[in-house]
Order: structure tokens, then C-alpha cells, then sequence
């Protein structure tokens, strides 16, 4: 067997047991759906009035399809320092398996939470009355760019959860970076409202890009009434920079993650 067939066998060994392990324990899946509901619900119904009305509420869905996709790197950053807590990655480096297996099965597995996630922020968002005005390969390409973001932040959270030394230290560094980082950007008002200084940190945020590519591609408002159209590149060109943001994320912290796995696992 070669170390590729390998890494993909027990990579999804891995995959397997974190989903089984989420049906044991469905409050944190429950937690995770039930945050994005409320963001929807509340932005939509209670400051939609003020901010647009309903091209405020197409504006909005796809930011907090963004927002909520970074987010979900707090679900693999515990994941991860529970699991280095209780001894399981001890376990895991007695077996002959893959040293790539742990943590490659862990942000596949929560890409499916992921899923899951957005699925249900959908249906919520075409109850407060946002549509798809887009094709459906449209549609697709939006609910896959988001998803391939998804994948990149969790790489962040691998390495964070490995670094923290238990799960309330990993709680806390995951929050420190995630609301700059969700809330300094396009996800729920135009960045054209941002103090001049501020307005290029929202307009290369990664998380702007998603948000303004997904907007795109599913035909919602790309900016809000009375702001002008954004024509800085990541805007101008928000599905490339997308891309490239979150796979230049994957190469980042892919090694980052994996090479810390076998220092905390060579311990």
C-alpha cells in the first residue's frame, strides 16, 4: 500500500469516528446551527428595517453564510485540544497509521458539519425571504466556493487546537481572532462605511471575498442602498480572490498543522 492509499484509508477511519462522535454528543452540533438561525432571524427581522429592508436581507444571507463558515473553525480548534487533552492523539500514535490521518480526518469530517450548517441556514434564510436569483451551476459554484473556505479555515483550527493546551484556553484563542476577522469585513454592511483607514483591511479580508463572491454568484445585492460599488481588486475580482485566499490558507497552515501533530505526537 502506498503512504498516499494509506493517508486517504485511515484519513477516513478518522472521519468516520469524529461523525460517530457527533451523533453521541449532537448539543455542539445543535450549537453550532442554532447561532447562525439567530444571526439570520435578528439581522433579518429587527435591522433589516433600518438598513435596507429586503435587498438588506439578500445583502445579508450570503455574509452570514461566510461569517458562520469561519466560524466553524472554533468546532475543530476543540475538537482538536479535546482530543489532545484526553489522550486520544496517545492512542492514535501507537497504531500504524498515517501521521497526516488525525488531522486530515478531522477537517473532512467537519466539512461535513459544514454542510450540514449551511443547509439549514438556507432554509432559514428562504423563510425570512431570501431567494437564489442566480443559475443553478451558479448556485453550486457559490455553495463550493464556501465550502473550500470552510476546509481552509479548519486548518487554522487544527494548529490552534494543538498549540492550546486544553480545550478552555482553545475556546478562548479561537474567539480572540475570529470576530476581527468576521465582523472587519463586507459579511453584514458595505465596507464603504468603515472609518478610510479601516476600508482596505475589509476590502482584503478574506472573509469579504467570500462573502461578496457567494452574493454574486447566488444574483443577491452586492453592496447595500447608497454606497457606490467597491473597485478594489479583491472586489472587482471577490470569486478569484476567493479561491486564491483560501487555498494559499491551505498552504499555509496545512504543514504548519501537520508538522505540529508529529511534535505533540512524538512527545
Amino acid at each position: 500500500m502506498t503512504a498516499l492509499t494509506q493517508a486517504v484509508r485511515d484519513s477516513s477511519v478518522i472521519t468516520w469516528r469524529n461523525w460517530v462522535g457527533m451523533k453521541r454528543v449532537p448539543d455542539a452540533l445543535i450549537g453550532l446551527t442554532v447561532q447562525p438561525i439567530m444571526f439570520v432571524v435578528l439581522f433579518a427581522l429587527v435591522f433589516a428595517g433600518s438598513l435596507g429592508g429586503e435587498q438588506y436581507r439578500e445583502f445579508l444571507v450570503a455574509g452570514i453564510f461566510a461569517q458562520t463558515v469561519a466560524f466553524n473553525v472554533f468546532f475543530t480548534t476543540i475538537g482538536m485540544a479535546n482530543d489532545l487533552g484526553k489522550g486520544i492523539i496517545d492512542r492514535f500514535r501507537s497504531l500504524p497509521m498515517s501521521r497526516v490521518a488525525v488531522v486530515l480526518g478531522r477537517t473532512v469530517s467537519d466539512l461535513g458539519v459544514t454542510l450540514i450548517t449551511l443547509v439549514v441556514m438556507s432554509l432559514t434564510g428562504l423563510i425570512v425571504g431570501w431567494r437564489i436569483r442566480g443559475s443553478f451551476l451558479d448556485a453550486l459554484a457559490g455553495y463550493g466556493l464556501l465550502l473550500l473556505f470552510s476546509f481552509a479555515m479548519s486548518w487554522i483550527g487544527v494548529l490552534v487546537g494543538l498549540m492550546a493546551r486544553n480545550v478552555e484556553v482553545a475556546q478562548s484563542a479561537g474567539l480572540i481572532w475570529l470576530f476581527p476577522l468576521t465582523f472587519v469585513s463586507s459579511a453584514f454592511v458595505s465596507v464603504q462605511g468603515f472609518p478610510g483607514w479601516l476600508q482596505p483591511v475589509g476590502e482584503w479580508n478574506p472573509v469579504s471575498a467570500v462573502a461578496r463572491a457567494s452574493r454574486e454568484l447566488f444574483g443577491n445585492p452586492t453592496q447595500l442602498p447608497g454606497f457606490a460599488e467597491s473597485t478594489a481588486w479583491p472586489a472587482q475580482h471577490a470569486a478569484l480572490y476567493a479561491a486564491l485566499s483560501s487555498l494559499a490558507i491551505v498552504a499555509i497552515f496545512l504543514p504548519l498543522a501537520a508538522a505540529r501533530y508529529r511534535r505533540v505526537a512524538s512527545r
